[in-house]
Parts: structure tokens; sequence; C-alpha cells
């Protein structure tokens, strides 16, 4: 909550009256509507976190907890008879076939932008989204698979993609899909020994990529994978200079192929049993080598029917922006749930997002305000970025803007809390917030990793749509839990999705026990028809982390500690794999080689600043990240912070680390972290900066 000023000024009065007003006018038809015996879909906080979501079947604090609407059974798919994937793409055809699919917006001219320092930065310009319809791509994806095997690809032999998220990714995914090839994904940011870990493991001879990746990242690695033998780019740009035994194809020209006569054998299709592998998803490898999850087509049905019934009004009215990468398995999840309810999807990415996106020359429209989505999903990064510019924006306000701000924001974040909209001070003060992201959101997604209860807060007020916060991993197909639309509680991830259950098991060592009161803790099992295969070629890691019951159900381990809420919602509150014991007998989280705690700081480059000069420091931004004198100074203030807060000492970190920016698991881990600051960042301003403060 933002602050709240005790003095107003005959203005704020004036604003105060005309909300109060406009909010009663709007409360007197819901309160008739009570009156008359209507169903109001308005609740406040209390009534929202008491509404019951889930419960345990056998009525056991362990569980499993389930769903409501699937008490009695599971849900497996969303249409009858639609249970594989192929199936899902040839109905919406069918359904969709002359309304808009895929859209990629058109590229006009590329500019430097010249800066103050001196240095450039390329710029585009974009026009409008072209569309393909679905009956253009459900040909299109036939056409391309049916080339694929005019090249020598077999049914049930794995192909793999290496590609940015963009329209011919669906494209591919879908002609495997159709044609029962299963298809390995690898993140288009993976470094070359992962990239040939993967293609190796899996044994693929084709590969679809784009000619940038193809020439920055794949071209280094091709004479390490020696059964590689077409590669298929996605744009036109082919290169040359390639491995003998190569062969180098645009997907133009592929397409073309297979309407010569001799290769219309190849438009037969053998297609896939719901039990056959739809994708063999690599891991970012993160944690070490990145492993290759198998996913079923009846996973992703599975999934798919469980994440569908947690967004309301889901119609062929909606349009999706696509830009989180496709190998993740929330935004292939999440755009074949738009595939089956005949959705628009523009695709889009972090550098052309939005109007101030790196990418996006000034004066020009990013890809959300051209496209206008109504769905979205986002990991915690991009909301937090989103949060820090508007509040940027904020504190460079004048003094009676920024009180106008945080009266409206703390007026409407207490008008939700009881359970009211306010159309008002959304419509005057919130709008261009909204219009960041186009102004038409009305569900937004979060995954990947927590979201912070502050951000979340935010953008349930800015952004005037509900903000959800999904559970989920790869090993179980993206299923595990989401939010409800009208839940607009932090701290929590939802409840388990129709198509899936999750137990708590007790974990002894560490303290959680499903007999924990208030509330029911342990490690979370999840368990359904979403519950993937296991990892590809790695049957001991597969036995350790995945388990079938007496009943034949599929369940994985997730190594993630949690607690049940008595509404059938679930928090995550540690993560078993990160706990580490300390001399003293007790764990903390994140892990390290050290006898006490170490902390990773990304301190208010304002606030740090101002530190600074108390204690006569003068340097940079970064410098001052660096200098051993400022951890000290930050050091202490956390102490402080941490005593008065009645912490124990062996919560309170002895050493830290400043950093110009968040440290993330992607990254490495945090005690790899302070080894690469130190050795490659220190040295380059330590004695700078000890000359500076010696000299002051």
């Amino acid at each position: 909550c933002f602050p709240k000023f005790s003095v107003l000024t005959q203005q704020h009065h004036y604003l105060l009256l005309m909300v109060w007003l406009y909010s009663a006018l709007c409360f007197l038809p819901s309160l008739l509507r009570r009156d008359l015996g209507q169903k109001s879909s308005s609740m406040s906080l209390e009534e929202q976190m008491s509404q019951l979501k889930a419960r345990s079947v056998g009525g056991t604090p362990d569980g499993p907890y389930r769903d409501l609407k699937s008490q009695q059974k599971l849900a497996c798919f969303l249409k009858a008879g639609v249970d594989t994937l192929d199936k899902v793409f040839e109905t919406a055809a069918q359904h969709y076939h002359g309304q808009d699919f895929i859209g990629t917006r058109e590229f006009l001219r590329e500019e430097d932008e010249h800066q103050a320092n001196g240095k450039v930065f390329k710029k585009v310009v974009l026009g409008e989204y072209r569309w393909m319809s679905y009956d253009e791509a459900y040909r299109s994806a036939l056409s391309l698979g049916a080339s694929l095997i005019a090249l020598g690809q077999k049914p049930c032999h794995n192909i793999a993609i290496f590609c940015e998220t963009r329209a011919e990714w669906m494209i591919t995914a879908q002609a495997c899909f159709l044609y029962n090839f299963p298809l390995v994904t690898l993140y288009s940011t993976l470094g070359g020994p992962a990239i040939a870990h993967g293609l190796n493991e899996t044994e693929v001879t084709h590969i679809i990529t784009s000619s940038e990746l193809l020439e920055a990242r794949l071209k280094l690695v091709l004479l390490d994978v020696p059964r590689l033998k077409h590669i298929i780019i996605v744009d036109s740009k082919v290169g040359s200079h390639y491995p003998r035994g190569i062969r180098v194809h645009s997907m133009t020209t592929l397409q073309e192929m297979q309407a010569r006569p001799e290769n219309v054998s190849c438009r037969d299709r053998k297609r896939p049993q719901p039990s056959d592998i739809a994708v063999i998803m690599y891991t970012s490898g993160s944690t070490g080598v990145p492993k290759g999850v198998m996913i079923t087509h009846s996973n992703l049905i599975a999934t798919m029917t469980g994440m569908a019934e947690r967004i309301p009004g889901l119609c062929e009215n909606d349009t999706y922006i696509g830009y989180l990468p496709l190998a993740h398995v929330l935004e292939l999840s999440a755009e074949i749930v738009c595939v089956s309810f005949g959705c628009r999807i523009g695709y889009s990415s972090p550098q052309t997002l939005a109007d101030q996106s790196t990418k996006i020359k000034k004066g020009s429209k990013g890809d959300t305000s051209v496209l206008q989505p109504t769905l979205m999903a986002a990991v915690p990064e991009i909301m937090d970025r989103i949060y820090k510019n508007v509040m940027a924006k904020v504190e460079a306000m004048g003094l009676l803007q920024r009180m106008l701000f945080f009266l409206a924001y703390n007026y409407k974040l207490e008008q939700l809390e009881k359970g009211f909209s306010t159309p008002l001070c959304d419509k005057l003060v919130f709008h261009n917030i909204r219009a960041l992201l186009g102004g038409c959101v009305r569900v937004l997604l979060s995954g990947g990793a927590p979201l912070s209860a502050a951000t979340q807060r935010f953008m349930n007020v800015c952004l005037c749509c509900p903000v959800g916060q999904g559970y989920g991993l790869t090993e179980t197909c993206g299923a595990g839990t989401i939010c409800q639309s009208w839940d607009y509680s932090t701290g929590r991830v939802g409840a388990p999705l129709i198509c899936c259950e999750i137990r708590l098991k007790n974990w002894e060592e560490g303290g959680y026990r499903c007999t924990d009161k208030p509330h029911p803790r342990g490690e979370i099992l999840i368990g359904g028809p979403s519950i993937t295969m296991g990892y590809y070629k790695n049957q001991q890691k597969t036995q350790e982390d995945f388990f079938t019951d007496k009943n034949g159900q599929r369940w994985f381990c997730t190594g993630d500690i949690g607690e049940f809420h008595p509404d059938g919602c679930l928090a995550i509150i540690d993560r078993k794999k990160d706990l580490v014991k300390l001399q003293a007998g007790e764990y903390v989280n994140p892990g390290t080689f050290h006898s006490y705690i170490i902390a990773f700081v990304v301190p208010n480059q304002k606030h740090l600043m101002s530190l600074a000069k108390e204690c006569g420091v003068c340097g940079s931004w970064e410098q001052l990240c660096y200098s051993s004198h400022m951890e000290e100074e930050v050091l202490k203030v956390i102490t402080e912070t941490a005593l008065k807060a009645q912490l124990e000492r062996f919560e309170i970190p002895r050493k830290i680390c400043l950093s110009t920016e968040p440290w993330t698991p992607e990254t490495s881990l945090v005690t790899d972290a302070f080894k690469l600051k130190r050795k490659e960042l220190k040295r380059h301003y330590q004695n700078e900066i000890e000359l500076m403060y010696n000299d002051k």
C-alpha cells in the first residue's frame, strides 16, 4: 500500500467527493440486485479467501486436494473425441477456418539512434500485423509436414526446433503434431554445449531454426552433431560454408518440394495416438545439463483443459500476444489453449513488446499498442519492469500529482478488498498505465517464478484486470494451480486445476509436516493425466522424481514446499532442494557453502547514491555497487533493520554483494555469482573507488 496523506488540499477533497458520489451511484444498482435476490459477483477479499475452491478428497490434511469440480474424476480432455493435438488443430480449422489465427508485424526499416554519449543503438520501425487464417495455417502445416517426409523425416522419429517465438514456430509445431513427429524443443538462449547435448541425445537428423540463430549459435556446434543432415531456415536468408553432408533449406523452397509428382505419397500421414510423444522439451539447464522431458499428446490435452477452465469467457474474440519462449511449457500450453478456442495469436518479442521497449524507435508504437491483446502471459521480470518504470515516473511527478496518484491507488485498493470496482479511477487515473499493454487486457497470468505481493497488487490496481499467479513445471506439462480470476489475494498460487490433484508429503528433516498448524505443509506432489512420461534416456532420474500409484496414476515429486490454506489454495513457501543446513542446525535458503548467510543485494539506485554521499564516497552507480566500503555500509543498514524486526542472529546475513541488476536462478548459483562479480567486476572498480574514498 502506498503512503496515505493526512493533509489534503481543497482539490483532493473535490476529487474524493467526486469519486465517492460516483461509487455510491454505481453501488446502488448492485445493492438493488442483492435485495431482489440476484447473485452478485462482487466479493470482499475476506470472502474471496474464505470461499472454498478445493478440498482434500479423503478429508485428510495430506490430500490429495482437488478442485471442487473434479472431486469425482480429473478432467482429461476439453471436447469428447479430441484427444490428440492434430485433432485440436483440425477442429479449429473447421470451426474458425476464415478467421485470423497467427499474425506478425510487418518490418518496415531499421534505423540508427545516436545517444548523447556517442553510442549508436539499432531501432526498428514496424507496421501493422499481417494475419494468416486458421485454414491457411492448417494447409501450410500439412504442406510443411509432407515436405519434411519428402526430405527423409519419418513418423515417430525426433525432429528439433531451435528458434525464437514466431509464427513459423507454431506452424512447425502443428506440422509435427499432424504427422506424428516428436518435436524436440531447445531454448534459443542455450549455449553451444547444451545445444549439442540435446541434438545428440535425441539423435535428430532434421532441425528447424532461423538464419540468425544458425549463424550465431548452431553453426559453431555442427561438427559436434554428426547425425544432423538437414537444416530448415524459417526465413529466406540461407548462408553458405557449412560442414560437408549438411544441407540447408529455406522453409519456402521446402514446401514447394512436396508439390512435385514424385512426392504425392508423402501427403499421407500417420495419425498420433494419445500416448505418443508430442514434445521432448529440454529444460534451461540452469541447474546442470539440460534434461529432455517427454510430453505426450494426452498430457498437453489435459493441461489445455485445466488452463481453459480458469480463463473466464474465453472465445474467438480474444487476442493473445505471444512473446515468451515457445520452448517453455507455459507459453506452449497457453497458445494451444488459444488454438482450441479460435483466438488470434499476435507474435512479439521482449524487445518490441511496448512503446518503451529497447528496439522500438522513439515515437513508434510497440506491439501491445498495435495488437491491443485481451489475454497475456507474463513472467515476474516483465511485470517488475513495468512496476519500476511506472513508479519512476510517479516519483518524478510534482507533489500534487503524486499525492493524487497515491490517493487514487489506495482508494482503489481499498475498494478491491471490499469487492467493488472503481470505473472512475480507472478512467481518470489508471487509463495511461493500462495503455502500456494496449488497454484491452482482461486476464493476465503470471508464471515461471514467484510474483511479489507488491507487484501483484500494483498490477491488479493499475492495469485494471485480474493478475493471477500459476504454478506448474515442465514435468507436469505446466499443470498445477492457477488462481481464479476473481481472487485478488496475494502470496498464493491458487487451487489445483481440474486436470490434476496435489498431495503434501512430510519432510521430517526440514521440519515440514502435514499435521502442522495452522496450515498443513510438506513437499508438493502433483498427480493426474498431465504428468509426463519422465526424462528422455534418463531412467535413473525418472525413477527418482516420478512414480505410479496402485491405481496407475502418474505422480511427480516437485521438491517444492507448500502449504494449503482453508479455502483449498496453495502457497509455495520453500524449495526442498535449495535448503541448506547450517552448523547451528537451522535450514536457510538460498544455498550456500558457508556457515552463515550471504545476501545478493540489488539496491535502490537513488537510496544507494544518497547513502554514498553521506559516507563521503564518490563514483558512478556501477562503481558504488562494487565498493567494499559501500557493501559494509549497506550491510549495517540491513542488520539494523533485521534486529528491529526481531530476527534471530542466524537469519541475518554476515556478508553481502551489491549488484546493478537482479540475480535469477538462470544466472547461476549465488556462490558462483559472488565469484563472478568479485573476479571480473570488482577488480575493475576497486582501486578507483578506494582512491576516491581516501582522497575525500
